[in-house]
């Protein structure tokens, strides 16, 4: 009965799937072929199809050559695809950007916008050159690097000044005078042309003079590591002394007040120079280093130098005594502070400030550092290992004055000279 059973099942789906099996032909590629007596079917495999479309033929060249093309009125059409434009055109921009206007047929999605021309950037005009920047503001995807273009007038200097990310440069035309100072206090000078580079760490200040070797000047480009990068940020040399108490500064450089009469009260950034450049001497100044913390001891009427430290953030503690700080964060930011024994301070890598004993008896305190070296820039040194006519030429200062700067490192300055009656 069992076996019966099978027999008829077995039976009915071979028929089933002869009847369902196309017809016999000739073409072993196409045939099925049933074995009933065995129960096994053998059937080829179906003729191949594509799962999806093959990719299009279609050329996909560039549709005008800007360079040789500008005669014409360019139209976003491509083959059978697109129309005329029937509104308002800007044809120079269209002309320039054939793939914009008539993509090619694989271009595909949302991709973010990759071109920025400089020629749209808001461009900062001064006496003796010009700025313009691009940053994530106007370039969003352009998050790890921002760039700036420069151009200096034959003589005209980008005033001293440091950033809190490094800075790398390419001359695109002239010859560019680069100076620096390190924390270290081994200054550099040299003269780069067309084709040159140059780089400044984070922190390490510098300044830039177009030489008289081009009447033309020079012109540059500079590139940050950071695409929040602003070249209004910058920290600027005549910016932070305009936010320096003038007795501050007299103590700092040890002369009378009276000698900063002339500074500027607004930062200078870019501006002419009717003196030559001149090689300053240099000197090597190596910091005493302790494992992230220098303790200092202020006497009353003195202050610890004007100062910044390139990369690390300072956190202080006050352990006597009483002072004052100002920071100075660029861009015309400047603000005071009062500190008592048992206070913290956190000064930010970068800022220049100074810490001033305003009370009575001794102050000191420690500044801590998340590094295994303590650095620190001292404005007074990098003046002294400067060209003297480049400083000049930002603070006005007279040869007096420019002889009492020092080249070593003073940490701790003691009150300024009082003037004679």
């Amino acid at each position: 009965m069992n076996t019966f059973l099978t027999s008829v099942l077995c039976a009915v789906l071979l028929s089933h799937v002869t009847t369902a099996a196309p017809a016999a032909s000739s073409s072993a590629a196409s045939s099925s072929i049933i074995h009933g007596g065995s129960g096994t079917s053998i059937a080829s495999a179906a003729s191949a199809t594509p799962t999806v479309p093959y990719a299009s033929n279609n050329p996909n060249g560039i549709m005008w050559n800007p360079d040789s093309d500008s005669g014409l009125e360019p139209q976003p059409i491509r083959g059978s695809l697109g129309a005329t434009i029937l509104g308002p055109q800007n044809v120079a921009i269209d002309i320039q950007n054939p793939d914009i206007l008539a993509p090619p047929t694989t271009d595909s999605g949302t991709v973010g916008n990759a071109k920025w021309p400089m020629s749209l950037s808001s461009n900062r005009l001064q006496t003796g050159g010009w700025a313009r920047q691009q940053n994530v503001a106007i370039l969003p995807m352009a998050t790890q690097m921002a760039g700036v273009n420069m151009r200096l007038e034959a003589g005209a200097v980008r005033e001293l000044h440091w950033h809190q990310t490094a800075e790398w440069a390419y001359v695109l035309s002239g010859y560019t005078q680069v100076s620096s100072v390190d924390q270290d206090g081994r200054n550099y000078l040299a003269t780069v042309g067309p084709g040159d580079l140059w780089y400044f760490p984070a922190g390490v200040p510098h300044s830039l003079q177009a030489t008289a070797e081009s009447t033309n000047g020079t012109e540059f480009l500079l590139v940050f590591p950071d695409g929040d990068f602003s070249e209004d940020s910058t920290f600027m040399l005549t910016d932070w002394t305009a936010h320096i108490p003038k007795e501050v500064l007299a103590k700092n450089f040890q002369v009378d007040i009276s000698a900063f009469d002339n500074i500027p009260a607004t930062e200078l950034y870019i501006f002419p120079s009717g003196g030559s450049v001149k090689i300053a001497d240099s000197t090597t100044f190596n910091v005493s280093t302790q494992i992230a913390v220098a303790e200092v001891t202020v006497a009353p009427g003195a202050m610890r130098e004007l100062h910044w430290h390139p990369t690390q953030d300072e956190w202080g503690y006050f352990l006597e005594g009483q002072g004052r700080i100002t920071l100075f964060a660029s861009s015309g930011n400047a603000r005071t502070y009062n500190y008592q024994a048992g206070d913290v301070s956190y000064i930010p890598a970068t800022y220049g400030h100074y810490v001033e004993n305003t009370g009575n008896t001794t102050l000191k305190f420690l500044e801590i550092f998340n590094t295994d070296r303590f650095q620190d820039i001292s404005l007074g040194q990098w003046l002294a290992l400067t060209p003297p006519a480049l400083v000049q030429a930002h603070l006005q200062l007279s040869d007096e004055v420019m002889s009492h700067l020092n080249k070593t490192k003073q940490i701790v300055v003691g009150p300024a000279p009082t003037q004679a009656a």
